[in-house]
């Protein structure tokens, strides 16, 4: 399977990206089952969905489970967030789909932006503040649509609200004193988060061992190889404390430190047993990805895996873009070999392929045949919410 480099495996990117497509799930065709259950199990093991506002083809976070979930439905995620309560949001290194089990790891953030609030909600007045939270104790759970009573202001950024009530709201989203309990479309609906979970006592914030325990074990589940930017992705300033955790699981012999083809001067580690489970992906895997996923989004480590370099172009001039406005990466087998820049035509019920950009090796002809078969599964997808 693997050769060794002084007393380190070393791996192929053949072996590497197989490695890190078994802990997507990514290699074979249903590995959560179907149902609302297995949106449940997607999120726990991922151990976040991202979440973004783009609506030129399905949202991402539901792309995101449709790629391991076939028969995945949107009320699926509905019912996960609103009705068993087994996912919430929050904030990863963008705005996500959290396990519910893994709300403690994220308390004390909360704590942290109801001492420390970002500036963003530096015009937040602690009248405005009370007064939407008053308004849900009093009266329920609500949508910034519900509140129709606010002073509209100007706008200071694009993606402001006239209404003051929003960014309160958001505001105390971000404290943990409000949750998100159902989402329809981008419109969120604001609940007390205690009343939501129906707790008696709220969890206990989880110290920051714990915490660093938690980050790590969830990339050597969802990423297999790990380096300290994979695990600390957008969170430079765990990294030193990162380092001294993988050292001391190294010495107990927990992780092994690898070499990877390609890489042999960065730091990359896994677990022992995890080295021989590289097999090669299920016949006829096709993934038309979203930009967003897991596997796509930390760039510099798709470059190194897949040698692809993924490019996101909606804020990029017309003029410039060469895969176009919103491209999506095509994975077949264990390889990226397309990115196709798709756009669903709501009005004539149709998925369009703007524009087809082949980007790795093997056969065209054999594998355009399979990107066709699955792109009319991912068009009924597509067109199953209209």
């Amino acid at each position: 399977m693997h050769g060794t480099i002084g007393k380190h495996p070393a791996l192929t990117k053949t072996q590497a990206r197989r490695i890190w497509l078994r802990a997507q799930r990514l290699d074979a065709a249903a590995p959560f089952g179907n149902g609302p259950a297995a949106t449940r199990a997607a999120v726990e093991h991922l151990g976040y969905v991202q979440i973004d506002t783009i609506n030129v083809i399905e949202r991402c976070h539901h792309h995101i489970l449709y790629s391991r979930i076939p028969e995945y439905r949107r009320e699926h995620l509905r019912q996960a967030q609103t009705v068993d309560k087994t996912v919430f949001e929050y904030w990863t290194h963008a705005l996500s789909y959290l396990p519910t089990r893994d709300l403690p790891f994220f308390v004390a953030a909360m704590k942290s932006h109801s001492l420390r609030p970002h500036s963003w909600y530096g015009s937040v007045k602690k009248e405005e503040l009370r007064k939407v939270l008053r308004r849900i104790r009093k009266h329920g759970a609500l949508t910034i649509r519900d509140i129709d009573d606010d002073v509209l202001v100007e706008k200071d950024h694009e993606w402001a609200s006239r209404k003051p009530s929003k960014r309160a709201l958001q505001l105390a989203f971000y404290t943990g004193a409000l949750t998100i309990s159902e989402r329809i479309g981008m419109l969120k609906t604001y609940e007390l988060m205690d009343r939501h979970f129906a707790w008696e006592k709220r969890p206990r914030p989880a110290s920051e061992r714990a915490i660093l325990e938690y980050l790590l074990d969830r990339a050597l589940r969802s990423q297999g190889i790990v380096n300290l930017d994979s695990i600390c992705y957008q969170d430079a300033p765990r990294k030193p404390a990162m380092r001294r955790l993988i050292e001391r699981r190294v010495r107990r012999k927990e992780l092994v430190p690898v070499q990877l083809e390609g890489a042999e001067k960065s730091e990359h580690w896994m677990l022992p047993e995890a080295i021989e489970g590289a097999a090669e992906p299920a016949d006829g895997i096709v993934h038309i990805l979203s930009p967003f996923d897991p596997l796509v989004i930390q760039r510099k480590r798709l470059k190194l895996f897949f040698d692809y370099e993924h490019r996101f172009e909606a804020y990029v001039p017309k003029a410039k873009r060469v895969f176009g406005y919103f491209a999506l990466p095509v994975l077949v087998g264990d390889d990226i070999v397309a990115a196709l820049d798709l756009k669903t035509d709501r009005e004539k019920q149709t998925l369009l392929v703007q524009k087809w950009n082949w980007v790795g090796n093997g056969s065209h002809r054999l594998h355009k045949r399979q990107i066709e078969e699955a792109l009319h599964r991912f068009e009924r997808f597509q067109l199953a919410s209209i």
